[in-house]
C-alpha cells in the first residue's frame, strides 16, 4: 500500500522543498528591498509609510503583481510547503500536554488579533475610499494609510490588510493541524 504521507524518498517531496526555497527566497528579498527603500525614505524625509515602498512597487514589469503580493502569495504557498515536508516533526507524540495546550492557544490568539486586524484594516480603508469618493474625487487606493498604532509611522492600508490576512491563514490552518487527530509515525512504514 502507498503511503498516505509525504516521505522524503517521495518525488514530490522535493517538489514542495524547491517551492518552499524559491518562496524563501522572495520572502528575503522582500524584506531586503523593503527595508532599504524605507531606511532611504526615513533618511530623506524623517519619516515613512509602512509597507508603501513595497505596495506600490510592481514586479517583474508594470502593471503585474505587486511586491506586497508576491509576499503575500509566497507566506501562504511556503506555509502550506513547510506543513506538507515537515509533518514528522510534529507526529505522533512530539508535542503533546501542556505544550500542545500552549501552541493551540497560542495560534487561536494570532488568528483572533490578524483576523480583527485584517478587519480593522479593510474597514478603515473602504470608509477612506468612500469619504474620498463622497468629497468628489475617487483616492489613490495604494497610497492610503492609517496612523495606528504609532502616528510617526502609519501602514500602508493594502499592505498591512494583506499581510494580516496571510498572518489568518497561516494561523487560522495552524490551530486547525493542531487539533485534528495526530498523524502516527507508523502509518507511513
Amino acid at each position: 500500500m502507498k503511503p498516505r504521507y509525504l516521505e522524503k524518498k517521495d518525488a514530490s517531496y522535493k517538489v514542495y522543498l524547491y517551492i518552499f526555497y524559491v518562496c524563501g527566497f522572495i520572502m528575503i528579498a522582500s524584506l531586503v528591498f523593503g527595508v532599504y527603500v524605507t531606511t532611504i525614505e526615513w533618511i530623506e524625509n524623517g519619516t515613512y509609510v509602512m509597507g508603501e515602498a513595497i505596495n506600490n512597487t510592481t514586479i517583474p514589469f508594470e502593471n503585474f503583481a505587486r511586491v506586497s503580493t508576491w509576499i503575500f502569495f509566497s507566506t501562504i504557498i511556503g506555509w502550506y510547503c513547510v506543513t506538507r515536508i515537515g509533518w514528522k516533526r510534529t507526529a505522533g507524540d512530539k508535542i503533546v500536554g501542556a505544550k500542545m495546550s500552549l501552541l493551540q492557544l497560542m495560534l487561536l490568539g494570532f488568528s483572533i488579533i490578524a483576523l480583527y486586524e485584517v478587519l480593522y484594516n479593510f474597514t478603515v480603508l473602504n470608509a477612506q475610499i468612500t469619504a474620498g469618493i463622497i468629497n468628489g474625487q475617487v483616492p489613490d487606493i495604494d497610497r492610503l494609510s492609517v496612523a495606528y498604532p504609532d502616528p510617526d509611522r502609519p501602514w500602508n492600508l493594502i499592505f498591512a490588510t494583506k499581510i494580516f490576512l496571510a498572518g489568518f491563514i497561516i494561523s487560522t490552518h495552524g490551530f486547525y493541524l493542531s487539533i485534528k487527530p495526530r498523524k502516527s509515525l507508523n502509518e507511513s512504514e
